[in-house]
């Protein structure tokens, strides 16, 4: 049996990176593989960006980026550049994959599913656990476990000063069970991970 595009990535020998990175990584790249867009524009990156994170990550698999041409790193709406700043602005490490996730959550956050859907990922405790890995000051402001894209964009709000809840407590807004609770749903990538 071949194995899925997942699989291969994880596969890889030489990379020094840690395991759960390249879980993250590997994810999202076995995800919008399969998208009819480019895999640049699909992950908010550059073609050089999306080599470099190649080469750090999945040394065997940089040929992947060979034949990408179009640059993925133009922002497709206008709030992407100012998420992409409120991450990399939260960064905890100082590493390169910093920036490639932040680019990579940014435009993903652009899709309809829950964000650790539209990653790719398999459940959303791999979402909070690369927030608190990568971008611990802006994890540790979510005390509630907001919904992530719910909890970007009121961050960017109040950023703006911009008040868009209803209630000035969450406790007690009509809208609580919109930003808080359960994630359901299958893993999008569910297929491409097995």
């Amino acid at each position: 049996m071949r194995p899925s595009l997942y699989q291969w990535l994880m596969m890889g020998r030489g990379a020094t990176t840690n395991p759960f990175d390249r879980h993250v990584l590997a994810c999202s790249l076995a995800l919008v593989a399969a998208e009819p867009r480019p895999v640049t524009v699909s992950l908010g990156l550059s073609p050089g960006d999306l080599t470099s994170l190649l080469t750090n990550h999945f040394p065997h698999a940089v040929g992947l980026a060979a034949d990408v041409l179009a640059n993925g790193d133009e922002p497709l709406a206008a709030e992407e550049p100012d998420l992409r700043l409120l991450l990399v602005e939260s960064g905890s490490r100082g590493d390169p994959i910093e920036k490639w996730l932040a680019h990579i959550i940014a435009r993903r956050s652009l899709e309809p599913n829950h964000l650790w859907q539209d990653l790719g990922l398999t459940a959303r405790s791999d979402l909070s656990a690369l927030m608190l890995r990568h971008f611990a000051p802006l994890a540790a402001t979510n005390t509630l476990d907001m919904k992530w894209k719910k909890f970007f964009y009121r961050a960017l709000c109040q950023r703006e000063g911009i008040a868009l809840c209803k209630a000035p407590v969450c406790d007690e807004c009509s809208d609580f069970s919109i930003c808080f609770g359960q994630e359901e749903g299958e893993p999008l990538g569910r297929l491409a991970l097995s």
